[in-house]
């Protein structure tokens, strides 16, 4: 296997096991700012099911699972059932002291066409979503697109890869906007766009599967790996804009919303002290981050991919760029993980090269891998440090604008999953106290989001993986709910504002929970 697909394994295959970096020895939910929000969050294939009810119709990882590209062969056909349990579910939030919860909304369950004919039973749904949650008190985050698109638009026109998909994701903000924008307090555009351009259009390991030899997976069928990322994303950049333009010119002033854009992030550390490896890790950078966060901030791609990609990587217009430029009220970020980089800049001799041959980068989990081959370990490190080194360099780098932790989280293997998750909750531990270290350090940093609110289909790992406050028994037909000890420590931190459950000794306090109610 070419290494591009080991790196991206390492990039984005949630954790397992945790390196316990504790930079805050004791705080409490009242340490945080008073707008500073805690949640936990879904997406709408990963927790729904119900794929083949009320109208609504198969979006491209409804395709992708069926042809069997996922973990197990395994799909989200029922997943949590969350379609039909959202009103337990919303009881649950209650439990668990969520401030705030964020989901996404199914393109292909609102347009079953991808435009025009609205689905009511979906409107339905949503909109008893939305009430459940608001009349609780919890803010509402909304994603827009989550990686799910509707398959009958990757059919029609290629779905990212034609400019056509700006107009219908606009239609279908509009139409969110319009239904459920009174009681939405933030808006996430679009989930990932570096994974979904990179997973999606490169290696082939996420849908829509798109990718060409030697660089994707051995089965590639469609695609090209050298070109497609960059097109996919550029059009990704541009209807975000485009929404962002729409939301403010017509609802934010009677809203009063906000939107965003989110990206998917990691930390890396130099493979050595060599001039060379720190080089190769600002090249990561640029290519992970600075890929969409640039054109946002600065209305254009890093120097770095303009030099490197050439003219594979598209051009913006001038009205493109000043639309880009300013074009959200705030980033959010999903990070789970840190790695070490090591340059590889040699490689930028041979041609043709994808992404990432691009990034001219080998990115290890350990300093004692010596390969010229991505290690892809058993146990990527779990480096609360490392969040707060990425959201100092965000604000040192890009400006001082509002941010969110989208996504951050701990999974185990799912025969291991226990609801004595000790493991868990030493690593939101680990990273609530680093989030906080870095609001001290002067980041405005909004709000932080466990993934996930509770057991769900998750894209690389199926349901092998188990990365819920609340473990769902998915060979029970009725999907029960029970709550872990993290569900528990996380309500106790959040409402009884608890700083004793925090010690990283084993405690008969913190065991007994487990077994009280809340």
């Amino acid at each position: 296997m070419y290494y591009q697909s080991s790196l991206l394994l390492i990039l984005f295959v949630l954790p397992f096991f945790t390196t316990e970096v504790i930079c805050i020895s004791k705080f409490t939910r009242n340490d945080f700012p008073g707008d500073f929000v805690f949640g936990a969050g879904t997406s709408s294939y990963q927790y729904e099911g119900a794929v083949a009810e009320d109208g609504r119709t198969p979006s491209i990882w409804d395709t992708f699972a069926h042809e069997g590209m996922t973990p197990g062969k395994s799909t989200a056909d029922i997943t949590s059932d969350g379609y039909h349990k959202h009103k337990e579910d919303a009881k649950l939030m209650i439990d668990a002291g969520l401030e705030a919860y964020r989901f996404s909304i199914s393109w292909s369950r609102i347009l079953p066409y991808g435009r025009g004919t609205v689905n009511p039973k979906a409107l339905e749904y949503y909109k008893s979503v939305i009430h459940e949650i608001f009349e609780k008190g919890i803010k509402i985050h909304v994603s827009l697109h989550h990686l799910d698109l509707p398959q009958i638009l990757q059919d029609e026109y290629g779905g990212w890869l034609d400019r056509r998909i700006v107009d219908d994701l606009k239609e279908f903000a509009d139409l969110c906007f319009r239904e459920f924008g009174d009681k939405v307090s933030r808006w996430t555009t679009i989930v990932e766009p570096n994974v979904y351009g990179s997973a999606g259009y490169d290696s082939g390991i996420f849908a829509p599967g798109r990718c060409s030899h030697p660089f994707g997976l051995i089965n590639c069928r469609a695609g090209n790996s050298i070109t497609e990322p960059y097109i996919a994303v550029h059009n990704m950049l541009i209807a975000h804009a485009e929404v962002v333009k729409l939301y403010r010119m017509k609802y934010q002033g009677k809203q009063d919303g906000k939107i965003g854009l989110n990206f998917y992030s990691f930390w890396g550390y130099p493979f050595s002290n060599t001039s060379a490896d720190v080089e190769a890790v600002q090249r990561v950078f640029d290519f992970q981050f600075g890929w969409i966060l640039n054109p946002l901030v600065f209305g254009d791609y890093p120097e770095t991919m303009k030099k490197i990609c050439g003219p594979k990587l598209p051009n913006f217009t001038a009205s493109q760029k000043k639309l880009l430029k300013g074009s959200f009220d705030f980033i959010s970020l999903n990070h789970y993980t840190s790695a070490f980089v090591r340059d590889n800049s040699i490689i930028l001799q041979i041609s043709p090269r994808d992404f990432f041959s691009d990034m001219a980068a080998i990115v290890t989990a350990s300093r004692n891998d010596t390969s010229n081959s991505t290690f892809v370990p058993t146990h990527p490190q779990v480096d609360p440090v490392g969040l707060r080194y990425l959201l100092e360099y965000l604000k040192e780098n890009y400006g001082d604008f509002p941010i969110y932790v989208e996504e951050n989280g701990y999974c185990e293997a799912a025969n291991m999953s226990a609801l004595d998750d000790h493991a868990r909750i030493d690593a939101l531990r680990g990273y609530i106290g680093a989030t906080l270290e870095a609001i001290r350090n002067g980041v405005n940093i909004k709000g932080y989001f466990i993934w996930s609110f509770i057991d769900v289909f998750e894209y690389l790992g199926g349901y092998q993986s188990s990365c819920g406050l609340y473990h769902v028994d998915f060979n029970d037909e009725l999907r029960p709910r029970t709550p872990k000890l993290s569900a528990h420590w996380y309500y106790n931190f959040l409402k009884n504002n608890s700083e004793a459950l925090f010690s990283m000794e084993r405690t008969e306090d913190l065991q007994n929970l487990l077994h009280s109610s809340l």
